[in-house]
């Protein structure tokens, strides 16, 4: 896993996200209703249909939850995509899936770490070592979204979105508003419950929008922030070397088996070499 993964700060991260997702999971299913019978046509609360036995649509939100929480740990311990040392590489038997790049073509070498950058990756503080199509270091899973974890993230990001979507109409639909402190005592839960579920589910709303543009433009958070700043983007001839129409970018993101030698796409439509 990445270094520093099971640190006191990531362990600290971690524990407190599936405290939260399993919490709120837990209680919405375990809440009763704010009254007996609720309003005509409303949602019946997930309660009320594990108690008639109705178990499909609770066993599915469980599911759902579980695969949040098990994406969550496996993009938050996965290797983003580290760049080796060179004797790193020469010692893995898995050098053949590592994209070779000619030698004709100088690669820079990390001020840091001092490892041979390719392209598009970037050095990263927080986790001290240099990141393949760094995309940016996420606090929340305590570990950078690179070349290798990315798509796994936007999964990651897709099933928190349903989870929360579902999670805020459960809310919503066992909360029934009468203006008395009795109401409030007995419907704290879920009101505090849909507050927090709102919040996140805006948060992981526009993260999921700005992320998907960005891939079907096949551009990073950090080349879209940084652009003046990146050599190989500010002396290109083009607005952005790498975008090769939305199909193939998502294709090339979502389906590529493999990591990509971006130096040989940056080049190809590059006439003067950075």
């Amino acid at each position: 896993g990445p270094p520093g993964a099971m640190g006191v700060t990531g362990l600290g991260v971690r524990a407190a996200h599936t405290a939260l997702s399993g919490g709120l999971a837990l209680g919405l299913l375990l809440h009763p209703t704010g009254e007996a019978k609720p309003p005509r046509g409303a949602a019946r609360h997930l309660r009320e249909q594990v108690e008639c036995g109705e178990l499909l649509l609770p066993v599915i939100f469980t599911v759902l939850v579980l695969c949040s929480v098990l994406l969550y740990f496996k993009v938050s311990l996965m290797d983003p995509g580290f760049v080796k040392s060179e004797e790193e590489v020469k010692n893995e038997e898995q050098n053949i899936v590592i994209p070779q790049v000619s030698s004709s073509i100088k690669m820079r070498r990390c001020g840091y770490c001092m490892v041979k950058q390719p392209m598009r990756a970037k050095h990263c503080q927080v986790c001290q070592h240099c990141v393949r199509r760094y995309d940016h270091h996420c606090p929340w899973i305590e570990n950078c979204v690179g070349e290798k974890n990315h798509p796994l993230f936007i999964v990651y990001l897709s099933i928190q979105l349903v989870v929360l979507l579902w999670a805020g109409h459960t809310a919503w639909s066992g909360l029934y508003f009468k203006q008395s402190w009795d109401w409030l005592k007995h419907n704290i839960f879920l009101l505090m419950s849909f507050i927090l579920i709102v919040i996140f589910t805006i948060v992981v709303l526009l993260l999921l929008i700005s992320h998907l543009y960005l891939i079907s433009c096949n551009t990073t958070t950090w080349e879209f922030m940084s652009y003046h700043r990146i050599s190989y983007l500010r002396h290109s001839e083009l607005e952005n070397p790498f975008d090769q129409g939305v199909v193939l970018n998502l294709w090339r993101f979502f389906c590529s088996c493999h990591l990509t030698a971006w130096e040989k796409i940056y080049f190809h439509r590059n006439y003067e070499p950075v």
